[in-house]
């Protein structure tokens, strides 16, 4: 065997040795990042759901999470089901002209 068929064997053992540890490294990174945005939620935060659904958080558990999503409408969820946040205010401007106010 000449150097090269040496080489190429090695590389070619290397490289899916070095894919498969940074697909692992990943999804380690992804699993703890989300860790910490579930360990994050308080009571009081208003979040959207991974469906879409905006509410506030009125009651935490280990695994569970009460939303209310209207007045007086609670619902219960996974606490995996929570997708993000909402940093600013949920709902319309009041001058927002979108919404039919504001406007002459």
């Amino acid at each position: 065997m000449n150097d090269g068929s040496q080489s190429a064997s090695l590389l070619l053992l290397i490289l899916p040795l070095l894919l498969i540890g940074f697909m692992l490294y990943s999804a380690r990174k992804r699993q703890r990042t989300l860790a910490e945005f579930s360990a994050s939620l308080q009571v009081g935060d208003e979040v959207f759901t991974t469906a879409g659904i905006l509410g506030r958080i009125t009651e935490l558990e280990d695994e569970r999470v009460r939303l209310e999503v209207a007045p007086g409408t609670v619902i219960t969820l996974d606490r995996r089901a929570i997708g993000t946040k909402v940093d600013g205010p949920a709902g319309p401007s009041a001058g927002d002209p979108a919404h039919g106010e504001g406007q002459d």
